[in-house]
């Protein structure tokens, strides 16, 4: 099984990269991050003409989640339940691996937190929280489940291109980096890191400054396995092609391997 996590930063501006890359690397389960329209825009036809059944989470403008994938999917949960929150950040559902059991599938885009400082900082603090409720409850009737998404997160400064420069910054401040952790002392593993990886390996450029050209990056997208599905990982992996495209998104996309 083939679990991949992109955000695309406007799908409606994005979607022939996505189509072209559904059709190179043929992932089971796809997650998106930031569509940036609502549901009555997504691509569905065109999608599912590319052999994807998909599920979106969506408003204009901003945020927007989806998943896509090459079987239908059951028990699709749109948003945290219990939590307040007018942002379309998340959504999950349950796949069948082809075996007799299956696979629960979460698909999130974490707040950014803008500044230390700001209100939208305290925001995402309490996001995570919740969060990680959610993810015990779900643990719990789920054993194979994959958290995956944009967690604007970097949870190791091996993770910066210059973590000197982003010390108690958005991103990398220790609350974020802690609820990070509490994610990992759930039982789940960050996929990326259970295999030797290239030394200043990211998964997100800034526009600005010729930033993917000079590799001033930050690992912020992941995907973090259950144990059952951690054992069976076999190949973790950031996809830069991508981002060398015109006009393209500013994170690249991830993709694990479930034997």
């Amino acid at each position: 099984m083939k679990l991949a996590t992109w955000n695309v930063n406007s799908l409606k501006v994005r979607l022939p990269h996505v189509l072209d890359w559904l059709a190179a690397e043929q992932p089971d389960v796809l997650c998106l991050q930031e569509t940036k329209q609502e549901d009555k825009a997504f691509p569905f036809a065109e999608l599912e003409a590319a052999g994807y059944t998909a599920y979106h989470n969506g408003q204009k403008t901003y945020n927007g989640v989806a998943l896509l994938g090459k079987t239908a999917a059951t028990d699709v949960q749109r948003d945290i339940p219990d939590f307040d929150d007018p942002q379309k950040r998340v959504i999950a559902a349950t796949y069948n691996n082809g075996t007799a059991s299956s696979v629960r599938v979460i698909c999130a885009y974490i707040p950014n937190g803008q500044d230390i400082t700001s209100e939208k900082y305290e925001y995402k603090l309490r996001w995570l929280r919740a969060m990680h409720t959610f993810l015990q409850d779900e643990l719990t009737r789920y054993p194979q489940l994959a958290l995956l998404g944009d967690y604007n997160i970097a949870p190791e400064d091996r993770d910066v291109h210059d973590p000197a420069a982003f010390k108690d910054q958005v991103l990398c401040t220790a609350p974020e980096r802690e609820a990070f952790n509490k994610f990992i002392a759930l039982g789940l593993s960050d996929s990326f890191r259970q295999f030797e990886q290239a030394e200043k390996s990211y998964s997100w450029w800034d526009y600005r400054m010729m930033g993917f050209r000079r590799n001033h990056g930050l690992r912020i997208d992941h995907i973090l396995l259950s144990t059952p599905l951690a054992e069976k990982c076999s190949a973790c992996r950031i996809d830069k092609t991508p981002r060398k495209l015109e006009r393209p998104s500013d994170h690249a996309p991830v993709i694990a391997e479930i034997s």
